[in-house]
């Protein structure tokens, strides 16, 4: 059992394969915070606190004349606002009378086998997926589907008998990852009001540390970022409705020498798609805190008698040997731990999505003709992007008609399916279910619908409203609008957008006290959607998208096992925001694909080859109009797309290595797949900058086993000298030239 209880201590002890986190209900029946941190000795960690008169620290009114004790200076496990504790808090409830003044306190526990599910919610599972294991598809090597996993449940009272805080933890053992999730539970005779609930606290007694996030804009996400912490709190989050472009629910506390090799990093990564807020503050005693749940902001939930409400999920995981372990430790979990259903051991297919190769302006014809050519290049799936359903051809109207334009396509979705299957082709589909336009059939019908504030004009944004899916009623009308289109043909893959934030929020369905819920409920709404569709059609392959990577967050990987990475396809672009999202996501869940050149956002011009080549770092498909390639684009084409199959496993479920930051770096950028058991590997470059003359270039590869022997490029070299002396590069003979080379290790003699 990896959670360990000392009775006579109260002391918890959660172990995974090399992490520890350890709390301590103490004498008052408190909750103290005693370690997060490298797996040691089960020894009672809260020797680390140091008890001190701390003027204008108030003291517990149980510890009587003790003026040492104070929950201002304490680590605690999930701190509640009013208790005495000034920091930034874990709760606030607001109370019949008015008040929000809690003090929690350790009351019972609950040990169990197996991992804690959440209603409603995403969460990681420690088993194979049962769809998985129904359609009986292997797991590829690298990637393990089992892990031991338990489940720890503490429960809290205020003191006012008023609530029960239940908090998960679940401990999956083999992934090194430990879960936090909460449950609040009213059992009193009235309604109360949560106006702050945070999924995750860990408090750091002592230590000088880095905070790591990862902004961004529209067609510019998860941008890297790195600053020391400071007294006073930084913070990142949204209040968008969505998890947005603008920073991203993962977050990693270092050591400040840590690097991607070495060092103490601790990341947090938040299972939502809604708002949310990051804040790590460092306090008057240079003790660190670090929060993560949902945004307070636009939220307040009503919890009425004998209800419970849940928080989302939030995964952390320890790592002494630097980032890149950290990461490698997320891929792993959330490919086989978080992503369902079949495709998340199956091979996923190439696929050719038609939006910037004809956007709005095609019929059934041109259609046709784009899926025969891609059928000859071996590409596998042809999706129809916007553009197909209602009055819709531009993007200010029709979205809410969900019925397709057959006089456009000049023949019926199902006509056009068999077509496209006809050429040995899977067919694909976009929606924007939670989208409306005021010109539309259903706007003009149901106005109430949509996301609208009584009195006032609403706020646009590229003329769309959003429809209200807190409400059941709008979402079961979408729901079956969605059906009635993907049981009329056959389809294989369906990208879910979402094109705008969230604004005007206003439900007609809720009384005006309880309008505070409206921002969760939604995302709610939104999950019971999506699992619905994925329990309808568990053959689908479902692609999230939000403006690309607006809403690319843990919670959407449970319903969608890989999301849009950004509407920037611009390889060059892409090299940092894939570098960005490779902190906390897998390779194998960003959309990836190869643009037209020059590119649609940047009018760069990049060689065909390096634009697969950041591709191929994804699930790799190509978004252009093949009709207009030459030849010789044509049979690169094909050559591309073989090859991504040859090293789809490696690339897939290989380890991930990060050995340069394409923001940094000198001349040229490298990233590398190995495989777990150290046989193979695949090095990517990209020359960023070409100097006549200029000075070689070597790139020390990682993952290989020191004392075998690598062929590369017919040469053998040993795995030591690979990873310490490095490898020479080609030269570059043109501008962001690329590189794929293929690392193999030699049989044993």
């Amino acid at each position: 059992m990896a959670i360990l209880f000392d009775s006579t201590s109260r002391l918890f002890t959660l172990t995974t394969a090399h992490s520890m986190y350890q709390m301590k209900a103490d004498r008052y029946g408190v909750l103290l915070h005693t370690w997060f941190g490298m797996k040691g000795s089960a020894f009672d960690y809260s020797y680390r606190i140091a008890y001190a008169d701390r003027g204008f620290s108030g003291n517990l009114y149980d510890a009587g004349d003790d003026r040492t004790y104070s929950l201002d200076a304490l680590p605690l496990e999930f701190p509640a606002y009013g208790s005495g504790d000034y920091r930034a808090a874990a709760l606030k409830v607001r109370y019949p009378d008015g008040t929000s003044a809690c003090d929690l306190r350790y009351l019972k526990h609950e040990i169990r086998e197996g991992k804690y599910s959440l209603p409603g919610l995403p969460a990681l599972y420690d088993a194979p997926d049962q769809e998985q294991q129904a359609h009986e598809t292997p797991a590829p090597a690298g990637c393990r589907c089992g892990s031991r996993s338990d489940t720890l449940i503490i429960t809290l009272e205020d003191t006012r008998r008023m609530f029960y805080v239940h908090l998960y933890y679940g401990v999956m053992e083999d992934l090194d990852i430990i879960t936090r999730a909460v449950c609040v539970e009213n059992h009193s005779e009235d309604d109360i009001y949560l106006e702050n609930i945070q999924s995750v606290c860990v408090d750091y007694l002592h230590g000088e540390y880095d905070l790591h996030t990862f902004y961004g804009r529209h067609v510019k996400e998860r941008n890297y970022q790195r600053s020391p912490l400071m007294h006073g709190s930084q913070s990142v989050g949204s209040t968008r409705g969505t998890s947005s472009h603008q920073y991203n629910p993962f977050l990693i506390l270092s050591d400040r020498d840590t690097t991607e090799d070495t060092g103490n990093c601790y990341g947090f990564s938040f299972l939502y798609s809604g708002d949310f807020l990051g804040n790590a503050e460092l306090d008057q005693y240079n003790q660190t805190r670090l929060l993560l749940g949902i945004h307070p902001d636009n939220f307040c939930y009503c919890v009425k008698p004998a209800e419970r409400f849940y928080a989302p999920e939030a995964a952390l995981a320890y790592s002494a040997q630097g980032l890149g372990r950290l990461s490698r430790i997320f891929h792993q979990a959330y490919r086989t731990h978080l992503c369902r259903g079949k495709w998340t051991a199956k091979r996923r297919p190439v696929l050719l999505n038609d939006w910037e190769g004809v956007y709005f302006d095609f019929d059934g014809d041109k259609l046709i003709q784009m899926a025969r050519d891609a059928a000859d290049l071996g590409i596998e799936l042809f999706v129809m992007d916007d553009g197909w359903f209602g009055k819709r051809d531009l993007d200010v109207s029709g979205l809410g008609d969900w019925t397709v334009n057959e006089k456009k396509l000049g023949c019926t979705l199902k006509e056009l399916s068999d077509q496209i299957h006809g050429l040995g082709l899977q067919f694909g589909i976009w929606f924007e279910p939670e989208g409306i336009n005021e010109d539309s059939d259903l706007y003009r019908e149901h106005p109430d619908w949509a996301f609208t504030v009584p009195g006032k004009q609403p706020t646009r944004s590229r003329l769309q409203l959003l429809l209200d899916f807190s409400r059941e009623d709008v979402r079961e009308y979408i729901f079956s609008h969605i059906c009635q289109v993907l049981d009329s043909a056959r389809i294989e893959y369906l990208k879910w957008d979402l094109n705008r934030s969230l604004a005007d929020l206003y439900s007609a369905s809720l009384p005006a006290k309880r309008q505070g819920e409206v921002m969760h409920r939604y995302v709610l709404g939104l999950y019971d959607m999506l699992e619905k569709l994925t329990q309808r059609y568990p053959d689908m392959l479902i692609e999230g998208c939000s403006g690309g990577g607006g809403r690319f967050d843990a919670g959407m990987l449970y319903y969608t096992p890989q999301i849009w990475c950004s509407d920037d396809t611009d390889a060059i672009e892409r090299l940092s925001i894939q570098y960005g999202t490779s902190f906390g996501y897998p390779v194998s869940t960003m959309g990836s694909h190869v643009s037209h050149c020059p590119n649609e956002q940047t009018r760069r011009i990049t060689p065909l080859n390096t634009r697969a080549t950041v591709a191929m770092s994804g699930t790799f498909g190509y978004e252009l109009d093949v009709n207009k390639m030459t030849e010789d684009e044509k049979t690169i084409v094909k050559a591309q797309i073989r090859e991504f199959k040859e090293y789809y496993d490696l690339i897939q479920y290989g380890d991930y290595y990060r050995l340069t930051d394409p923001d940094t770096a000198d001349a040229y950028h490298g990233w590398e797949f190995a495989a777990e058991d150290g046989s193979e590997a695949l090095l990517c470059i990209v020359a960023l900058q070409i100097h006549p003359n200029g000075p070689g270039r070597w790139m020390c590869l990682k993952g290989l086993n020191a004392d075998s022997i690598y062929t590369v490029n017919d040469e053998e070299y040993p795995g030591d000298v690979l990873m310490n002396g490095g490898l020479l590069l080609p030269t570059a003979a043109e501008e962001y030239e690329s590189f794929r080379i293929h690392i193999v290790e030699c049989p044993a003699v």
